[in-house]
């Protein structure tokens, strides 16, 4: 199989391409077999359950839109997650979008064996071949087909996709407009219909929005193709907007002609409760009624919608793994391009190949709800991740759209999304149960393997010098020439009152042009000034870490991440500008500015505490300083808020002071004498020599709010600004040493860990002993 892995995606699929894969894959089948089950516990309020999907829809397409037109690349919702969240989440939504991506595709191919294989039945064909169910083999024969149309290329696979589409969309508004004539000259009293608008009440709409919501995802799929779409910026959001537009309208119209246009005393019934009482065949027993062999059009309809939705399915499935290898989150094979037809091929033949064995074997009625679970975990990370990387980037970004209101949109997507997760929970939990369970998986996955790959060639560690016992509070100081000694003070400080350990890194930053293959001479001089510092008094027992990388910054977050930091130190010179650090990274953040009297001020230590949740860190930076050093520790408040805000905050220093066992620290408020409270603080702050310490204030349009930076610039004395993180306390290393040990003694587990060793012969499995013995 002749293949380049260094080759580009081409650019080949049009407005009109992309927008028929999205409607193909929004529309799928559900139209047809959906929307009895629906009807059954929404009754004609379906009608508005339609209409509200379709809104809670806007709000994350809003996102997708934005996103899209940013970084028109493979991968959509995994990309922007890799870009605007800490790790794992990148390679948990990666997991979670080719989960569910594969997962409707297996739906789509066994419905496609279902409609295929009763027509075939009914004219005489044997229901199985060698013990082999007909439609098994027609669903597998399907994968198969369509796993090949896209191996041989995106532009074959868009013009059948188109083809299906149009056709689909051709018998939707045929059956639409039998409706609108039975209406108008055969069922004239059809509002009658409607009477019953809400038959079960709030609990029967929202769980028809909780059976129809994996119908309005099709979007997902369209950034999919991002790299290989004409004129992205522009062309991305108008095709996420127009199929979502032209869907909700095609759900709406039809769900009204068949409740208007069937007349209710020929079925015996309420029209609803007839549709309703028949499930997946409501529709197209319904449609009997509606138009001359209706049955067999929404047959040949729920086929050809389900053929148009395993194509697209099958393409999305295949973007997601490959974008996923190219980052180095899955084998990197998989980010391999065939040479002559331009696509992902491997990761084409993998998603077919798992999305056959799906088919054939994996009870998939249930799984499908799994797949409308993880969807809305996806869209939820996209949510949050378009908030911060507008963040972190700014006006950097390229943007072909912008969010309006922004981050008001993305927000109530968040909540929305989120709220229809909890609702899946309390319908199905079985679904949740599946869904966290093979996110543990992916987890497990990412830890024994992924984590340490991704890691190697994106930062690879070229030395690790320390002590082999590791304790439990971890401190990680990034080394600068010229202020190392007074940082590491500082962490010692820390870590002494912790019980912790410190970390020192220093990284080799390489030319972009230079792989980091061939970047070990840049690590040489590096390595040599750690020799040197390790001689310095007291600096011994620390450990020592040296890095390759074309970006520091990447560098830094890695290392966090992969040795459980709780604390990063830094010179603030080096951390003023960062955001991409700030937003990402998973631990407490410590930016010193050093001043030349830097000795004198140890003895004394004041906290600027204002009502964010940094200042709480800083009490407790102050308090290891006081119980190390022996410093005089004090607490000053700018006071701004309403005297009933001040009691409050004055009430949460108290329980802080309570929880660190402080006592007679006294807590001055400064009032401000003018509009310009800083100005007062800072006489305040530099009464006398001592260590300064601010929170990083709001964070929301730079990198520190600007009450902090005038501090920092003014100030006459040495300042620290500290970043408590909401995620410091959350360590995959702590759940992992939880799970680990159990995982090791799962047999299986430990199989797919000693297969993994065996894919590098240059590695030595481990035995039976070695492996259990092994401490994490």
């Amino acid at each position: 199989m002749e293949h380049d892995s260094h080759a580009g995606l081409v650019r080949s699929l049009s407005l009109l391409d992309i927008t028929m894969i999205g409607i193909a894959a929004m529309i799928g089948g559900a139209i047809f077999n959906l929307v009895g089950p629906a009807m059954y516990e929404g009754g004609p309020s379906l009608l508005i359950v339609f209409l509200a999907s379709g809104i809670i829809s806007f709000f994350t397409a809003l996102t997708y839109a934005e996103l899209g037109s940013a970084f028109p690349e493979a991968g959509g919702g995994y990309r922007w997650v890799k870009e605007g969240l800490p790790r794992p989440n990148a390679f948990i939504s990666g997991w979670i979008a080719w989960f569910a991506h594969m997962i409707a595709g297996s739906l789509y191919a066994v419905s496609i064996g279902d409609f295929f294989g009763s027509m075939l039945t009914s004219i005489g064909v044997a229901s199985q071949f060698g013990g082999i169910p007909l439609d098994k083999i027609i669903a597998i024969l399907s994968i198969v087909l369509f796993t090949y149309v896209n191996y041989r290329g995106v532009s074959l696979t868009g013009k059948i996709g188109n083809g299906l589409t149009f056709m689909q969309i051709i018998i939707i508004i045929v059956l639409i407009a039998s409706g609108i004539y039975a209406m108008s000259f055969v069922n004239h009293n059809w509002a009658v219909n409607f009477q019953h608008f809400v038959p079960k009440g709030i609990t029967g709409f929202i769980l028809a929005m909780g059976i129809t919501f994996i119908a309005f995802e099709g979007y997902e799929i369209i950034v999919q193709a991002g790299e290989e779409v004409k004129n992205p910026k522009r062309n991305i959001p108008k095709a996420i907007f127009i199929t979502l537009g032209i869907v909700t309208v095609l759900y709406i119209a039809f769900t009204f002609v068949f409740l208007g246009g069937i007349d209710a005393t020929k079925v015996g019934k309420e029209v609803w409760q007839y549709i309703g009482d028949n499930q997946d065949v409501g529709i197209a027993k319904a449609a009997e009624y509606l138009i001359p062999y209706g049955t067999t059009l929404v047959f040949v309809g729920g086929l050809v919608s389900s053929v148009a939705a395993l194509s697209a399915t099958t393409f999305s499935s295949s973007r997601v793994s490959f974008a996923m290898g190219r980052q180095y989150n899955l084998p990197y094979i998989f980010s391999s391009i065939h040479s002559k037809h331009h696509t992902p091929h491997f990761a084409i033949i993998a998603s077919g190949f798992i999305m056959l064995i799906m088919a054939s074997w994996l009870p998939l009625e249930q799984i499908a709800l799994v797949a409308g679970v993880m969807f809305l975990f996806l869209f939820t990370q996209v949510n949050w991740a378009g908030i911060n990387i507008r963040r972190v980037h700014g006006s950097k970004l390229d943007y072909g759209f912008k969010i309006p209101l922004f981050p008001l949109m993305p927000i109530i997507g968040i909540i929305c999304k989120a709220g229809l997760a909890i609702f899946l929970l309390v319908y199905n939990p079985l679904s949740w149960v599946i869904a966290i369970i093979w996110i543990l998986l992916g987890f497990s996955i990412y830890k024994l393997y992924i984590a340490k790959k991704e890691i190697d060639h994106y930062a690879p560690l070229v030395a690790n010098m320390g002590p082999a016992e590791r304790k439990s509070y971890r401190i990680m100081v990034v080394f600068n020439k010229k202020t190392i000694e007074k940082l590491v003070k500082i962490a010692s400080a820390i870590a002494k009152d912790k019980d912790g350990e410190i970390s020192l890194l220093n990284v080799a930053t390489i030319p972009l042009q230079i792989p980091l293959s061939m970047g070990h001479r840049f690590a040489e001089p590096v390595i040599k000034t750690f020799d040197n510092l390790k001689n310095t008094p007291g600096f011994a027992e620390h450990r020592y870490l040296v890095r390759l990388s074309h970006d520091n910054t990447e560098a830094i977050l890695a290392t966090a991440e992969e040795q459980g930091i709780n604390l990063l130190i830094m010179d603030f010179f080096d951390l003023r500008n960062n955001r991409k650090l700030l937003s990402l990274a998973t631990c407490d953040i410590l930016g010193v500015s050093i001043r030349k009297d830097f000795e004198n001020e140890l003895s004394n230590v004041v906290v600027s505490y204002d009502k964010g949740r940094h200042s709480d860190l800083g009490i407790e930076i102050a308090h290891a300083f006081s119980n190390v050093m022996g410093s005089k520790m004090r607490i000053i408040r700018g006071v701004v808020e309403s005297p009933e805000e001040e009691r409050d905050i004055l009430s949460r220093i108290n329980e802080k002071m309570f929880d660190l066992d402080l006592k007679k620290i006294p807590v001055e408020r400064v009032y401000p004498t003018s509009s310009e409270i800083t100005k007062d603080l800072l006489e305040n702050l530099n009464k006398d020599p001592e260590i300064v310490i601010v929170g990083a204030g709001n964070q929301s349009e730079q990198a520190f709010s600007p009450r902090t930076m005038e501090i920092v610039e003014k100030s006459r004395y040495s300042v620290f600004v500290v970043r408590d993180s909401r995620f410091a306390s959350i360590k995959a290393r702590y759940f992992w040493q939880m799970i680990a040990p159990r995982l090791k003694e799962n047999r299986i587990i430990y199989r797919i860990y000693r297969s993994i060793y065996r894919l590098k012969p240059t590695k030595k499995v481990p035995s039976d002993e070695e492996y259990f013995s092994t401490k994490i």
